[in-house]
């Protein structure tokens, strides 16, 4: 068994895609979701699979072990972003090398970087003029969005569109692709348990 570790700091609409895809699989299991926002609804619908939590602080995670340490004892396999905001800190990319995935709400390398996320990313793209937008999957590394690309699913950007309806033309490209892609990458990969 494959065992996946969540990481969010928000409403979690893609853990719980994750989630739903994963629950009868007989290969990749949820083992734990973690936040650094203890209000993140995130946390919730971990619950509501029978998922074990965690909320930590910055301390905890950027300055100790102590997330790693609890990964590695939980036997942790793979870490998936999903809407997680922090920067990952290096102890975390050394014990899981190649192993962490983060999905980006636009066509990286445009629009990434320290600060663009959710709405920003929407509202810089609508203010572009753009005619498409997308969704990124990629490798983490040290730096925000420049991991290697895993995946990319595009769409229009229609004009007249706000930064709400680009993201919910995002929004449903993230829920289509991400956990499929998740799946595909590890049994791809050979990192396969």
């Amino acid at each position: 068994m494959t065992n996946i570790a969540i990481l969010a700091s928000g409403s979690g609409s893609n853990a719980q895609k994750i989630m739903e895809y994963f629950k009868s699989s007989p290969d990749i299991s949820i083992n734990v979701l973690l936040s650094n926002n203890k209000n993140a609804y995130a946390l919730e619908r971990a619950k509501n699979f029978g998922i074990p939590t965690r909320v930590f602080d910055r301390k905890s995670f950027c300055d100790s072990d102590e997330i790693v340490n609890e990964l590695t004892q939980l036997k942790t396999d793979w870490i998936i972003l999903a809407g997680f905001l922090w920067l990952i800190p290096q102890n975390l990319i050394k014990a899981f090398p190649g192993r962490i995935i983060n999905i980006h709400p636009a066509l990286l390398p445009a629009y990434g970087g320290k600060g663009m996320y959710g709405k920003f990313v929407h509202e810089a793209v609508v203010a572009a003029g753009e005619k498409e937008t997308g969704i990124s999957i990629h490798m983490v590394n040290e730096k925000y969005d420049e991991g290697k690309i895993i995946f990319q699913a595009r769409c229009c950007v229609d004009p007249g569109d706000t930064a709400d309806m680009v993201a919910q033309k995002v929004q449903t490209l993230e829920h289509e692709h991400f956990p499929r892609v998740i799946e595909e990458f590890i049994k791809k990969t050979g990192n396969w348990q």
